[in-house]
């Protein structure tokens, strides 16, 4: 089977992007999550266009794959987290949130990108399901529009807490928008242990239609905390199988946000993990 493996820069935050490429590709990672934030390919920041050609450079020069992420926290509130979301009660504050995905699917186009990744965001006080549903659908539609005329998918990712924290919850959101194309969906593997009632590998199974990229950590049961390989309670063996079963041809992103002042080494003891986890060509997963 082959897993492509890429690391999450939002787990090395302490790095200079040139040198977090760098430090993957010796690693032999397959490739990198690229999270658009002010230490890394900043899309706030003048001469992006520039910026991302010598980026898009750097990685051809490595052999590296790309998702472009749009997670960081603070990119364009510096006080409010993942502020202002495609939830907002102020439709000018959503329409910065759709700008901003916009240009990451710019960016990604640039770079050849496999997926851009977002999120729905946490509902706000005092709003209905209802008008949180419509308002994420209306203020994703730019960037599906977006998506489509480049070829890139948007990979929308269920997060604990949020809107869209589910499975369930991303299907709900394909028939609200009458299942477009460039619709598609990020896992972490994590996330289906803390949330949903199968097992991580049969969410594989079960989203491998969708299936446009994947992020992977270890996790316990009810708490929403991205923990280094071995330190949870996942078992990856069937997930990796299930993967190679899926026919997923994207990249697997290791994501530890939290972990970035120890990045290098997490890099380094995550790739061997994954590695060891892969089950033996023609076995049955331990």
């Amino acid at each position: 089977m082959t897993l492509q493996l890429g690391y999450g820069t939002n787990g090395l935050t302490d790095l200079r992007l040139d040198d977090a490429l760098g430090l993957l590709a010796d690693l032999g990672y397959d490739g990198v999550g690229l999270t658009l934030d002010h230490m890394h390919l900043d899309p706030l920041a003048p001469d992006l266009a520039e910026r991302t050609r010598q980026a898009g450079r750097r990685l051809t020069s490595l052999g590296l794959r790309v998702t472009v992420e749009t997670g960081a926290r603070y990119v364009l509130d510096p006080r409010r987290k993942h502020g202002p979301s495609l939830l907002d009660p102020d439709p000018d504050a959503r329409s910065t949130r759709t700008a901003l995905l916009v240009r990451a699917v710019d960016v990604a186009a640039e770079l050849g990108a496999h997926a851009v990744h977002c999120f729905s965001g946490i509902t706000p006080p005092d709003t209905s399901p209802d008008t949180a549903w419509k308002r994420l659908a209306e203020s994703i539609a730019p960037v599906l529009d977006a998506a489509d005329r480049s070829g890139i998918p948007l990979a929308i990712e269920p997060e604990p807490g949020h809107l869209l924290a589910t499975l369930a919850d991303f299907h709900h959101l394909r028939a609200l928008l009458g299942d477009p194309g460039p619709l598609g969906l990020t896992l972490d593997i994590g996330h289906c242990q803390c949330l949903e009632e199968a097992p991580p590998a049969q969410c594989v199974q079960d989203s491998a239609p969708w299936l446009r990229h994947v992020q992977i950590e270890d996790m316990r049961r009810g708490v929403h905390e991205h923990l280094p390989f071995g330190e949870g309670e996942i078992h990856f063996p069937p997930v990796l199988a299930a993967l190679a079963a899926a026919d997923y041809r994207g990249l697997t992103v290791v994501e530890l946000p939290r972990h970035s002042h120890a990045g290098p080494e997490l890099a380094r003891a995550s790739i061997a993990f994954l590695r060891d986890a892969v089950p033996s060509k023609g076995g049955a997963p331990c």
